[in-house]
């Protein structure tokens, strides 16, 4: 997510991260500030994302006002009043989602009138070869259960009352990992070569050198893992 500048996020901004898996995007928006809830249905990951936030306070990361807060449930059917957030994530989670139009409706929900949603989806081709590696990375309970063309997500999300504003693609160094991983097995973690790219991009993600930077960002546009689109809420009512 470009939190920089077309997913802008201020000091005591309402953040929810939608299926927030190990919390990378709520850390972030905590990081700045935000009033960040990491929403998921894994108590697992939602315990380690408590275990971070708590972390992250300890070591003076989290700016005066900001707080993070985990909660479980249903993404279909979310918890929260209308108009609760100024921002809203929903990062690599709809395409697990049967009743994704359902969860498209929510977003819409409970994102203030003005506020932003910012939604990504694994993009197409490299999502393509995935599928063709490998039938238990979608055949999985809890797997993926549809490829998303650019277009179809975009129009679902735009039926769904939100208006796209800016697309791009992101994560290009993710798409080999996870050619490899399907190619020799996805639970096949002890892989040597497997080992070594997932300990590069933990180095990637912590470090953030300007080498892997810009050969990511070079790459984004042709072999980007994830199609990522920001929207809007429309401040006056349709």
């Amino acid at each position: 997510m470009d939190f920089d500048s077309a997913f802008p996020v201020a000091p005591g901004m309402t953040v929810l991260d939608v299926g927030a898996g190990q919390g990378r995007h709520s850390f972030e928006a905590l990081r700045r500030g935000a009033v960040v809830t990491a929403f998921d249905m894994n108590e697992s990951d939602l315990a380690d994302v408590k275990t971070m936030f708590g972390a992250m306070e300890v070591e003076g990361e989290v700016p005066d006002g900001a707080s993070g807060t985990v909660m479980h449930g249903d993404a279909r059917q979310m918890p929260f009043a209308d108009n609760s957030f100024d921002r809203v994530v929903a990062s690599e989670i709809l395409e697990h989602i049967h009743e994704d139009e359902a969860v498209m409706a929510e977003i819409f929900r409970v994102v203030k009138p003005g506020g932003l949603v910012a939604v990504s989806v694994p993009r197409n081709w490299p999502e393509q070869v995935c599928w063709k590696f490998s039938d238990s990375y979608h055949e999985v309970e809890g797997g993926h259960i549809r490829i998303y063309r650019a277009s179809e997500l975009v129009g679902k999300l735009q039926r769904a009352g939100l208006a796209p504003y800016k697309q791009h693609h992101a994560h290009a160094l993710h798409s080999p990992y996870w050619w490899l991983k399907c190619a020799v097995g996805t639970e096949n973690n002890d892989n040597p070569a497997v080992k070594a790219y997932h300990k590069l991009l933990v180095w990637d993600m912590m470090r953030a050198p300007l080498v892997t930077r810009f050969a990511e960002n070079a790459l984004n546009p042709v072999a980007g893992k994830s199609f990522v689109v920001y929207l809007r809420k429309p401040a006056v009512a349709a």
